[in-house]
């Protein structure tokens, strides 16, 4: 048997073995330092420069991390956690990042002492089956029908975050929010879609406390002729995806007319065709038609006579938002149209002026869609507090779906550490010692807090570890504003009680040991490098060693 050949390309750089994986782990926990200030109430803002000249000011952790750029993979692959952590729950992406910086760290001493990666990685796969299983057992249930404890869940969420000075306005605005847009189906499933279905619309001007939620469609747009109606009570709507203009042949076509009334006919077949398009929507007796695309000037007058206003040239996700709002379904051609297509579910359509644009609103009766109204005094203030809200509604969203919570404040995380200390002792062989390390790691959450506090992290974390032992005591975590501990079970009035939904502690803590797992891995890291690059290596190599100490 011949022994194996390793070909590589001419100028690749290669990192193999222990190397490979002491540089992931390195550069895992500098991502993981960048927004490790970014955690708990008493967190750091980061100014990021973009390249396009523009300032970016957040503590946000997955908007910290999308305008970063990193060149190691590893690196890169870390970034890729936060987007799909906020992707999949919506929050805890800076938890994430600062976990599986972490547990690679804690992974790292067993390396050096030449413990095999598989070891490491078995133990940590051990680790994580026990602490979903502790989660679950240390989570309570709560009614997603109650409005106040919905709210105080919100609430904790905004408490770490930029807008906790608007608390009360800005927890209404995300349950109203999401309750708009949930909808339960016959077989018992919940749909609650914000990605599509709740809308931001920021508007510069005003103060923070204009804010609301409108229970509907806002539109940046004005009627498409200034003498059809702003403001239509319970109107009738028509959707369409296609346009009302004239179709040009799909191929070159060439009309001759040799006398002006042959010229004629072709421009009044043109006209007949949008008469006969507008008379298939205007047979349904509507008050407002929206189109996609454009609409004709022949057509704005069919649609002014008949007392009809028109909205044109929408986006496809605001005409499937209209739909959901007032009850219509969205029509391509206007033969096909229906009186079950008809939207009749619409209480209001009105024009409005704000600031220096106008903007329609399309009211819904019992609308499955809404639209939030951000007032700010900039646009930097107004993009931190639409970032705020996505957390705040996917937090809100979570608990619908799923409503279990588990303690807050770092509580869930040290109880799950304690326990996995306490039954690494059981297990037997060389497991037993990465699976203590991953329950070590965990405790990173409730000490990051009480860093960003500024308070004493050894003594208060020692005290935290004392009350968990034995398991009796798992809801007492870290106030996130004093460094002290609180029963997150008892509130006091100074401060409320912390809780989090039981999905994102579980894919926060899945998220990070499997990527964790996932790096440790690799072992082998191969890199071409450009023609640039290689070309000045040639020349380098081929340059004199006397040559090179003159120069």
């Amino acid at each position: 048997m011949a022994t194996p050949v390793l070909v590589l390309n001419a100028g690749t750089r290669r990192e193999s073995g222990r190397k490979a994986q002491f540089g992931n782990i390195t550069a895992a926990k500098t991502v993981a330092d960048i927004i490790r200030t970014a955690l708990g109430p008493k967190s750091m803002l980061k100014m990021i420069l973009s390249a396009s000249g523009s300032i970016v000011l957040t503590n946000d952790g997955n908007a910290i991390l999308r305008e970063i750029e990193v060149s190691h993979p590893a690196a890169k692959s870390m970034l890729e956690l936060s987007r799909a952590q906020d992707e999949e729950v919506g929050d805890g992406t800076t938890t994430v990042i600062i976990l599986a910086g972490e547990m690679l760290a804690a992974a790292e001493p067993w390396l050096e002492r030449n413990t095999h990666p598989r070891v490491i990685i078995n133990g940590y796969t051990r680790a994580l089956d026990d602490a979903l299983k502790h989660l679950e057992a240390i989570a309570v249930t709560v009614d997603a029908s109650d409005k106040q404890e919905m709210m105080n869940v919100i609430q904790s969420c905004l408490g770490t975050k930029w807008v906790a000075r608007y608390m009360d306005q800005m927890v209404r605005i995300a349950y109203d929010s999401v309750r708009y847009v949930c909808i339960d189906s016959a077989d018992k499933r919940r749909e609650i879609d914000i990605k599509r279905y709740v809308r931001v619309e920021k508007i510069p001007g005003g103060e923070i406390e204009d804010s609301s939620v409108f229970p509907g469609v806002i539109l940046n747009k004005d009627v498409i002729d200034a003498n059809m109606r702003r403001k239509i009570e319970n109107p009738r709507v028509i959707l369409l995806d296609g346009t009302l203009e004239y179709k040009k042949s799909e191929s070159q076509t060439t009309v001759e007319a040799m006398t002006p009334e042959q010229y004629q006919q072709v421009l009044l077949e043109e006209e007949l065709f949008i008469k006969r398009q507008c008379d298939e929507i205007l047979k349904h007796k509507p008050d407002l038609v929206v189109c996609e695309k454009g609409i004709s000037d022949l057509a704005q007058h069919y649609f002014k006579v008949n007392g009809v206003t028109a909205l044109r040239r929408l986006k496809r996700t605001e005409n499937n938002r209209i739909a959901r709002t007032v009850g219509a379904t969205i029509v391509q051609r206007p033969e096909e149209i229906k009186e079950s297509d008809v939207g009749k579910d619409c209480s209001l359509f009105e024009i409005k002026k704000i600031g220096d644009e106008f903007f329609a609103f399309i009211q819904g009766k019992n609308p499955k869609a809404c639209t939030i109204i951000l007032r700010g005094a900039s646009k930097d203030v107004l993009n931190e507090v639409e970032r705020n809200l996505q957390d705040a509604m996917a937090v809100a969203r979570n608990v619908m779906l799923d409503p279990r919570l588990v303690p807050g404040g770092g509580a869930s995380e040290m109880s799950c550490a304690v326990h996995l200390a306490e039954k690494s002792k059981t297990i037997a062989g060389v497991e037993q010692w990465p699976y203590h390390a991953a329950g070590l790691a965990l405790e990173v959450i409730p000490r990051t807090l009480i860093q960003n506090c500024g308070a004493d992290a050894v003594r208060v974390l020692t005290q935290l570890r004392a009350k968990h032992a034995g398991g009796q005591n798992s809801s007492w975590g870290v106030d996130g504003n004093s460094g002290q501990l609180v029963d997150m079970k008892s509130p006091s009035p100074s401060f409320p009680h912390v809780w989090e939904p039981f999905s994102v502690k579980a894919q926060t803590i899945k998220t990070a040991i499997e990527a964790a797992c996932m790096l440790l891995k690799v072992d082998d890291i191969v890199s071409g490098m450009s023609g640039k690059q290689r070309d000045a290596g040639i020349q380098e190599e081929k340059m004199d060693p006397a040559d090179m100490a003159q120069e």
